[in-house]
């Protein structure tokens, strides 16, 4: 079994424009798979651009496992519809926080990363030191649907004892 590196908090903020899938609206929620974990955030009734804010918690044992949202419209007799996709690239994020760095001024950015091909953002996101850690905001490109975007967060968290990045 391989050794926990550490958590990776992952902020669901906000959905934009995303999908009709009922009559005049959405019923959204977001589904963050990494390898054999699954995790959901609230379902946001009547709503396409609906505001979670739910912190989810991925335990991280390979950083080479994708990690894919999957938003959903919620459905009481029916399958829920599928209201698209991204896979979140993490690999900048965790290159700045091999950097080991420390005592930053709040806001100070590491690194830009730019939308390409690899990556599911829609825009410019920066790789932040605040308060003492790496964050990264980003909104991402739902793919495999006519419209939406899903604004995220990321946190890493060292968990004593644990193997960690470095």
């Amino acid at each position: 079994m391989d050794a926990l590196l550490g958590l990776l908090k992952i902020k669901i903020r906000r959905g934009m424009n995303l999908a009709v899938r009922d009559a005049v609206s959405s019923d959204p929620y977001v589904v963050v798979l990494m390898g054999r974990q699954k995790l959901k955030t609230q379902v946001i009734h009547d709503n396409c651009n609906p505001v979670w804010n739910d912190e989810l918690t991925l335990s991280v044992k390979d950083l080479n496992l994708p990690i894919k949202l999957t938003v959903y419209d919620k459905d009481t007799f029916s399958g829920d519809d599928k209201m698209g996709e991204a896979v979140v690239d993490i690999k900048d994020y965790i290159e700045c926080l091999r950097m080991g760095l420390e005592n930053l001024p709040d806001g100070t950015s590491i690194q830009r990363v730019q939308p390409n091909r690899n990556n599911c953002l829609s825009e410019e996101s920066s790789i932040v030191w605040n308060k003492g850690k790496i964050t990264q905001d980003m909104i991402i490109r739902l793919k495999n649907v006519e419209s939406g975007e899903l604004a995220i967060g990321l946190e890493w968290v060292e968990v004593p004892g644990c193997k960690g990045l470095m």
